[in-house]
């Protein structure tokens, strides 16, 4: 079978043939149909993750497809059912603890750009009716994280305010979350194209960062006072805007690190009493909460443009670019 791998860090992917493993006790093996990138992708790739990688890594934390195969002692699954694989397979429920989030897809553990894979039977969840497997690949890293932030340290409902930066999959998640909340959503961007987009998933309001560098200011009065929850996905470069977002007694949910800054100086923190909270992905317990949420709503995830197995190279290249709204998806074909 062919997968994909990360020789050594920095290196990038190197296509590799490897036999098509065969499920152990406890184990699915998985026909991969789709696969979603991200930030992560590159930073792994470029050997810029601070986190460890074991060597030749099978790339990749986000990807669906079909049982094909079940190992002895398997209940929950069966041939002909699609699955879509966990960030952290160790994490089932409760929060995350070290022991919990101490493997990671494509990190510490191989990943899933691969034909097929094997997962534990509890390390996958159903993909929801309505999805195709490109679709369902993009819920493991953003839909997830996005609906821990907005859902449950949020607790979006209506009458309550949110604002999300730029339009990557995290952010166009969080809002098509907070709008099935009901909720009040200020979204930004450097794009007034992408703007336009935005406001029809359901944005309030708009603000162009880059024609409104004191965009946290601005979302403040937009939302008399400021919105009770930021979805930070910039990390230094955004904070000390979004900390003037947040209203008195708000909530900051960090959840990326994709711009550089000088800091985030702790007096307006302590003035406004906020609380920021990093957060990384959820458990699977959370997954299959969303899932059902997905489903129930019928809610499609925003996907730019879809890329053979093939083109994996280009579809890295394309994330690298910041040219996408929501997600990039690579099919099987």
């Amino acid at each position: 079978m062919k997968c994909f791998c990360i020789a050594k860090p920095g290196a990038g992917l190197v296509r590799r043939e490897r036999d098509i493993p065969e499920p152990g006790p406890g184990q699915v093996l998985v026909r991969m149909r789709g696969w979603s990138v991200n930030f992560r992708d590159l930073m792994i790739a470029k050997g810029l993750y601070p986190k460890p990688v074991k060597p030749d890594v099978v790339a990749l934390s986000d990807g669906a497809g079909e049982v094909v195969r079940v190992g002895a002692g398997v209940t929950r699954w069966s041939p002909g059912d699609g699955v879509v694989g966990l960030y952290f397979p160790r994490w089932l429920s409760g929060p995350g603890t070290p022991g919990r989030t101490a493997d990671e897809l494509g990190g510490t553990v191989d990943g899933v750009l691969a034909e097929y894979v094997t997962f534990g039977e509890d390390a996958v969840v159903a993909v929801p009716s309505h999805l195709d497997f490109g679709e369902a690949a993009t819920l493991p890293s953003a839909g997830l994280t996005a609906w821990r932030a907005v859902m449950e340290e949020a607790r979006l409902t209506p009458g309550r305010s949110l604002l999300t930066q730029g339009s990557g999959g995290v952010s166009t998640f969080a809002l098509q979350f907070a709008s099935l909340a009901g909720a009040r959503t200020v979204a930004t961007s450097s794009s007034d194209k992408k703007l336009e987009t935005l406001k029809a998933l359901g944005a309030t309001d708009v603000i162009n960062y880059v024609t409104t560098p004191a965009w946290g200011t601005a979302a403040a009065e937009l939302t008399a006072g400021g919105v009770d929850h930021v979805v930070d996905v910039g990390g230094a470069g955004t904070l000390p805007e979004s900390v003037n977002a947040a209203r008195v007694g708000g909530h900051i949910s960090v959840v990326g690190v994709l711009t550089h800054g000088s800091g985030l100086d702790p007096l307006l923190v302590l003035a406004k009493q906020l609380t920021l909270r990093g957060l990384t992905n959820a458990s699977r317990e959370s997954f299959e909460e969303m899932n059902r949420a997905v489903e129930r709503h019928g809610l499609r995830p925003v996907i730019d443009k879809r890329f053979g197995f093939d083109e994996i190279d280009r579809a890295y290249r394309y994330l690298e670019s910041g040219a996408h709204i929501g997600k990039i998806v690579v099919d099987a074909g």
